[in-house]
């Protein structure tokens, strides 16, 4: 019996030439045939002499879980083209046996030295700056081996719930004409500004019904089930905006306040999928209001790409940017000779 399983790792492209050779990027891990996997990315090689002195990525694929024994498995990995259909021209495929590794050796590792080379991967790989590698392990189990079926957690389905019926609510946030019956535990638990205001010596602490002035109601919604659901609205939610994009901007503010740094995440990397020319100005300087130094870090690498900045700097977006941050112009020049 097979089972499989895949994952992508993004590399950033214009950041390739900074790393080190033997400086690597750890994938998150993924479950497959009842183990965890990972995959160790060296985006300038794993030693000079295999990488030809750091022209090319090197990957390695990681059994995670201990005590696996003659695990037999496929590890897979191909480049994306940067409109999002696999490169047949850059693939690869190996299979190995793992088995506990020798006490000298901390993990057993199989993949490649010479995976792709870095000068090669633009244009046709490069999109917004970022190149994907989607990786995958296909797992043979020997018959006797099937685990017993482990459905998924429903844990965020039962809380939204929750969230929904209001059973055992113990305080009320009113923004408008609306009201969200919410559990100060779940509050305080997720946020440490929630914990601060209702288990602290704030005032809010005792009130059964707080009042909202500077937040919509849709905005405060989508929060309050993430807390619950850890889940951003699904897409076809979003679309059915008026306006995805303010929205995402709107939880992005919000998740800032409350602490809520997944959420904060989540909502840039939304919004970095539809950084433009004309928005970059806004992106950037939403980022730089907010503290949100990966959405940052996207937008200078954008703005780096050529003829990106003169372009740029001719938006409104910008030329705010510009006055209410004056040190990101000067990181740029610094950056880019801008």
């Amino acid at each position: 019996m097979l089972d499989s399983g895949f994952a992508e790792f993004k590399i950033n492209y214009l950041q390739i030439k900074d790393f080190a050779i033997g400086s690597k990027q750890i994938s998150e891990p993924i479950s497959v045939g009842g183990y965890l996997w990972r995959i160790f990315c060296y985006p300038r090689g794993y030693s000079k002499e295999l990488s030809k002195n750091g022209e090319y990525i090197s990957i390695y694929l990681q059994l995670v879980s201990k005590h696996a024994k003659n695990v037999r498995a496929i590890f897979e990995a191909f480049l994306m083209y940067k409109d999002g259909t696999p490169s047949f021209s850059v693939t690869q495929r190996c299979a190995n046996v793992y088995s506990p590794p020798p006490a000298s050796v901390p993990y057993t590792m199989c993949g490649w030295d010479q995976f792709a080379k870095s000068s090669n991967l633009d244009p046709l790989h490069v999109r917004n700056g970022v190149v994907t590698i989607t990786w995958g392990v296909i797992v043979a189990r020997r018959v006797g081996d099937e685990l017993i079926a482990v459905p998924p957690s429903d844990i965020g389905g039962d809380l939204g719930s929750l969230l929904d019926r209001g059973d055992g609510s113990d305080v009320s946030f009113v923004i408008g004409e609306e009201t969200f019956p919410a559990h100060r535990a779940m509050l305080a638990a997720r946020s440490p500004v929630f914990r601060a205001q209702l288990h602290g010596s704030m005032a809010d602490a005792t009130m059964p019904c707080i009042t909202l002035h500077d937040i919509n109601a849709a905005t405060f919604k989508a929060m309050l089930r993430f807390i619950y659901t850890d889940d951003l609205p699904a897409d076809h939610e979003l679309n059915a905006l008026d306006s995805p994009a303010e929205m995402l901007h709107d939880l992005l503010v919000v998740a800032d306040r409350y602490a809520l740094d997944r959420l904060k995440l989540l909502c840039a990397s939304k919004i970095w999928d539809g950084v433009s020319i004309d928005n970059v100005g806004d992106t950037l300087c939403l980022a730089e209001t907010h503290n949100c130094p990966e959405l940052k870090s996207r937008c200078i690498d954008f703005l780096g790409q050529e003829g990106h900045f003169q372009k740029a700097a001719l938006t409104d977006g910008f030329l705010e940017l510009v006055q209410k941050f004056p040190s990101v112009l000067a990181e740029l020049r610094q950056k880019f000779g801008a």
